[in-house]
């Protein structure tokens, strides 16, 4: 019987400031299984051992990287499905799963494992889904560095170590979410027409062209534009509009006398005091305030 390459692997402690954090490591590691290898291995410990025919329980995040070979999983939001290499599976606390290689390919895998009320937050508001497990990432050199980086730092456990962990592990969240929500938009043509129409409005700031005028002179439809807009951007295309008029309003005030009327204008805006409404409503400040802030604050460092 063949048997692991190598291994790295850490069980990790976390204390009340880690908690406060918002977002702690429990584990890491890494093995590379070639083929015909018992999986997975005894020496885990028992809270995280499991029996790929009976699967188990986990009480935290992990977040598991194949980056060669292939297996399978299935959890009790997910029917069974191959995985191959490239992919990360993210497996939530109390979810029953199981996982393996193939017996003819093995793999190599990356793990993390962790808690907090950030992953919480994440998953309370949809950025990750029970339903999506599986999250197809290709190989990304840099989400394997960071892997190492992680597995190193835990190796050494140095003071305050967990916050740099932390970092680590949102990083890579922001990746795979990065990764995920691109992959939806592999079409090179949708991307060039979205990247033409932002490039419309920054020009177009003082004559503000109309998110419809922007679809029909791409020659495209108004809805399906308005849709694949938002769901690249995360903004219709009337919102992604405003809020380049607020940056440019923000610049005009930091680094010209114009007055507030002015620039209103200039940019626009329906009146004055929609504007400075609207100024508002994005800044927490009105526009005289803000200017004389970031002008004190310029003169303070002179």
């Amino acid at each position: 019987m063949k048997h692991r390459k190598n291994q790295n692997l850490k069980y990790l402690v976390a204390n009340a400031d880690d908690d406060l954090w918002g977002l702690y490591a429990t584990t890491i590691g890494f093995q590379s299984f070639t083929s015909n290898t018992n999986y997975p291995p005894k020496e885990h410990p028992s809270a995280y051992w499991f029996s790929p025919n009976t699967g188990r329980v986990l009480h935290e995040y992990q977040l598991l990287y194949i980056t060669k070979g292939q297996g399978v999983f299935e959890s009790s939001h997910c029917k069974q499905v191959k995985i191959a290499a490239g992919s990360i599976i993210l497996l939530f606390p109390e979810e029953w799963h199981t996982y393996k290689p193939s017996k003819e390919y093995g793999w190599d895998e990356y793990w993390l494992g962790f808690k907090g009320n950030t992953i919480d937050r994440l998953l309370k508001y949809n950025f990750f889904s029970k339903k999506n497990p599986i999250l197809n990432v290709g190989f990304n050199e840099q989400m394997v560095t960071l892997f190492k980086q992680a597995i190193e730092i835990a190796e050494f456990q140095k003071t305050a170590y967990q916050q740099v962990l932390a970092g680590i592990t949102g990083l890579l969240l922001g990746f795979i979410f990065y990764s995920e929500k691109n992959n939806a938009f592999r079409d090179n043509e949708i991307i060039l027409q979205i990247d033409k129409a932002r490039m419309m409005m920054r020009d177009a700031t003082e004559n503000s062209l109309s998110p419809e005028q922007i679809a029909q002179s791409l020659n495209i439809s108004y809805s399906w534009f308005r849709r694949i807009f938002k769901q690249y951007t995360g903004f219709s295309p009337a919102q992604y509009q405003m809020e380049i008029k607020i940056q440019k309003s923000k610049e005009l005030l930091t680094s010209t006398s114009m007055q507030v009327k002015e620039i209103s204008y200039d940019l626009n805006f329906e009146s004055t005091s929609y504007f400075v409404t609207f100024f508002k409503s994005k800044t927490g400040m009105s526009p005289t305030e803000y200017r004389n802030k970031v002008h004190g604050k310029l003169e303070g460092n002179l």
